[in-house]
């Protein structure tokens, strides 16, 4: 497993790199989100030279299995010579539902943000108070029990965050590091190319420089930089 060493310094005067402009990228927001909180990390990639379009989904009250459809419906309908998906929290489990065993997709590589793979231990303590479950919704499942080992040829990167601040905190216990919602170690799952740990925490993943550019990093070379592991 790679862990980063700290934030990045790149040089001021290096041109940054960019991906063929025939490269498609989507987004996908995690639960009780909307594909608006995707705008920063969307940004930087587009400056990054990547077409980028996000999906919104009813999280909550259709869980993630219309999602999966819609994305694989996306991806199978692009002409783009490649299609990368990125999917934080949530989104992340529904971008690996959508590629996972399916033939005629087009290539390309899927990155996780803080994503409970393993399930999460927040959902379970959410789930097990009167109310909680509704809270979860049609999500409760993947959230509770988390995924399947990866076992597809297409890369998966995994980023996870290690500043303990959220919501996550006062819900339930979370075993250290953690990003105040999902643990470290609920976002490594076997089958994955790369994991790498950045200072930010669930939200702050989403707002990050660093993670935007980790996230190009991935898709163009489906590893993370050797200086952040």
């Amino acid at each position: 497993m790679a862990e980063a060493n700290g934030r990045r310094r790149p040089d001021a005067t290096a041109q940054p790199a960019t991906a063929p402009r025939h490269e498609h990228v989507i987004l996908l927001h995690g639960i009780w989100m909307r594909g608006i909180t995707l705008l920063p990390l969307a940004r930087r990639l587009r400056s990054a030279g990547y077409s980028v379009e996000t999906i919104d989904y009813a999280s909550v009250f259709r869980g993630i299995g219309p999602a999966v459809a819609t994305l694989r419906e996306r991806m199978l309908r692009s002409d783009a010579e490649a299609v990368h998906l990125v999917g934080h929290s949530l989104g992340s489990l529904v971008a690996l539902e959508a590629a996972r065993g399916v033939r005629g997709l087009p290539k390309g590589r899927i990155v996780c943000i803080g994503a409970p793979l393993r399930g999460s231990a927040v959902a379970r303590s959410l789930a097990s108070v009167p109310g909680g479950r509704l809270l979860l919704g049609q999500s409760a499942p993947p959230l509770l029990s988390g995924i399947e080992a990866w076992r597809s040829a297409r890369p998966v990167g995994v980023i996870a965050g290690r500043l303990p601040y959220g919501l996550g905190v006062t819900i339930g216990p979370l075993s250290s590091p953690h990003d105040g919602t999902v643990s470290v170690a609920e976002t490594q799952l076997k089958g994955i190319a790369d994991h790498v740990v950045v200072d930010a925490s669930h939200t702050g993943l989403l707002l990050s420089g660093e993670v935007a550019d980790l996230t190009a990093d991935f898709l163009r070379d489906a590893r993370f930089p050797p200086a952040q592991r």
